[in-house]
């Protein structure tokens, strides 16, 4: 079930990141360090965190990592912001 009490993915992102005093840039450094993909940039991070685009399971595994944060938590969240977004475009089109 989803919880809507839980923040969206994009919010959990920067929390995370401004507590380990990361910016964006540094964030994308740290996942392509650890992943070994280069492919993730500070643009891909700032559209997580605006909420433009939800990381792939592939990359919320790396976030859990280089942000110390549950995998469980990262995909409810975004399941969330994926569930909120199906409301937002119902809604539109109502």
């Amino acid at each position: 079930m989803i919880s809507f009490a839980e923040p969206p993915v994009g919010q959990l992102i920067r929390r995370h990141r401004l507590r380990r005093a990361m910016t964006q840039a540094a964030l994308a450094e740290a996942l392509a360090s650890v992943s070994g993909n280069g492919s993730v940039t500070r643009d891909q991070v700032s559209r997580w965190e605006g909420g433009g685009r939800v990381p792939g399971p592939y990359w919320r595994g790396w976030l859990s990592v280089v942000l110390g944060l549950p995998r469980t938590e990262l995909d409810r969240a975004a399941a969330r912001t994926r569930a909120e977004r199906l409301l937002s475009t119902a809604a539109r089109e109502a």
